[in-house]
């Protein structure tokens, strides 16, 4: 991992009085930037080594709630510290913060004094190691999809989310016109973005009206998932200081359609992607394809991992690019899994199933246990399928409701191995708090259709 901005770099910077303030920052289970704001000098002087933090920061659902149920923290517990560790790696200025830089943390507990498991980072820091003990090093990269907004989120919240009106009035994929007048939020986005270390490739319009799409480069997967954060963290702000908003819920209408964050994976060994022979179908090594089987034997215990919320299954509908079935196929975007880059080095496979709410680490750590379990079990790829998946009846189904993803994860025998059984039933707890609140809740659409008929 390289480094953006040394130590040595910011104590210099502090001393020109070009950074005053640093971004102490951890992932919570919805993959958000969570922490404290620093002065600079203070960070220099011991914030560099460690800080703390109340634990319930992952037992909390969106709205940062204190739910019950969570083994890892309670009232009953009394709410104790997590020690926050700066991964000096990760120290970065962030250009659209006047004055700021930033480090992401490792979680570690207060008393035992190990990492946690259960904090986002960890999980997959996890995975990673499994897969070094094979002598492998994974390999991501993940796409940004989000639609912008006129108006801030202050207006719109105090609006009651109505009205909501795309930054651009039609379907702007790939449209170069159109994209044009977004470019007063997109080109500081990419600009400041790459200023702070993140190596974004493009942006483009994507398939619906206010629809952007941001690719970073491809990076180690835990890299992947720092500069997937980081990148989100840009969108909202930036969008903001322009007098806009950025959305990555997975369905914000029913009538447009979702939003997706893919993730494109590959191993390799060495400088080598193991994914790779060029003697092989497909040119996809024996490697590649027990991985790829893991994928697909254990797409709906994963399911969770890569749609969290209630909201992120009103995204499976056909014929809108967003999958419904657990298949590979050849560059088809209608598989859940498509494979990209055959004949190449560069061959990999993408999971398109994941929605733009995904937490990184947990969907990338899923997709790794998954296919380092193909490899561990040595399993076989059938072909790939061609055509419409959408109308495949004999293809089985990404889970479609959020409790039976929640049920899969709990029956996982996979998860429990590859995550531990902590970890497991911490995140089925945090999916049993998101059904119990949205099932808690009488809808607009409930209203609207009964008050008068039922």
């Amino acid at each position: 991992m390289t480094t953006q901005l040394s130590f040595d770099g910011l104590k210099e910077l502090a001393t020109k009085l070009e950074i005053d303030t640093v971004l102490v920052c951890l992932i919570d289970m919805q993959g958000r930037l969570m922490g404290k704001r620093f002065h600079v000098n203070n960070f220099i002087e011991s914030g560099y080594e460690e800080t703390h933090c109340c634990n319930y920061l992952l037992a909390t659902d969106l709205e940062m709630a204190t739910p019950d149920g969570f083994a890892s923290t309670s009232w009953e517990k009394g709410y104790g510290d997590y020690v926050m560790k700066p991964d000096l790696k990760t120290l970065r200025r962030l250009p659209w913060l006047e004055g700021t830089a930033m480090v992401l943390c490792d979680l570690i507990d207060h008393h035992t004094h190990e990492p946690v498991p259960h904090a986002p980072r960890q999980v997959l820091k996890a995975q990673i190691e499994r897969a070094a003990a094979l002598g492998l090093t994974p390999m991501m990269a993940t796409e940004l999809e989000f639609f912008l907004f006129e108006k801030t989120y202050d207006d719109i919240r105090k609006s009651g989310f109505r009205d909501l009106e795309p930054l651009a009035g039609y379907n702007a994929d790939y449209n170069i016109q159109l994209t044009t007048k977004e470019e007063h939020v997109m080109r500081p986005i990419r600009n400041m973005l790459v200023a702070a270390g993140v190596p974004v490739e493009n942006t483009k319009g994507e398939a619906e009206a206010g629809q952007e799409e941001l690719n970073i480069r491809y990076a180690d997967a835990l890299l992947a998932a720092d500069h997937h954060t980081i990148a989100k963290q840009a969108i909202k702000d930036i969008a903001y200081s322009k007098g806009a908003s950025a959305t990555f819920l997975a369905k914000w209408h029913h009538k447009r359609v979702g939003s997706a964050a893919h993730i494109h994976q590959s191993l390799f060994r060495g400088v080598d992607n193991a994914f790779h022979d060029k003697d092989a179908a497909q040119t996809m090594s024996a490697t590649m394809r027990s991985y790829v089987a893991g994928l697909l034997k254990y797409s709906a215990d994963t399911t969770y991992f890569l749609a969290p919320y209630v909201n992120s299954y009103k995204r499976f509908i056909p014929g809108t690019f967003a999958p419904t079935k657990v298949a590979w196929s050849i560059d088809n975007r209608t598989a859940g899994y498509r494979l990209v880059g055959e004949g190449t080095k560069g061959v990999r496979i993408e999971c398109r199933i994941p929605g733009s709410d995904m937490n990184p680490y947990l969907a990338c750590a899923a997709q790794l246990a998954a296919g380092l379990a193909g490899i561990e079990e040595g399993l076989t790829l059938d072909d790939p399928v061609t055509g419409d998946v959408y109308n495949m009846a004999d293809v089985p189904s990404i889970p479609h409701k959020l409790s039976d993803a929640t049920e899969a994860l709990r029956g996982s025998t996979m998860l429990r191995a590859a995550m531990g059984d902590w970890v497991v039933d911490h995140y089925v707890r945090a999916a049993e708090v998101e059904q119990e609140a949205f099932d808690a809740v009488v809808t607009d659409y409930e209203v609207r259709r009964g008050f008068e008929r039922a």
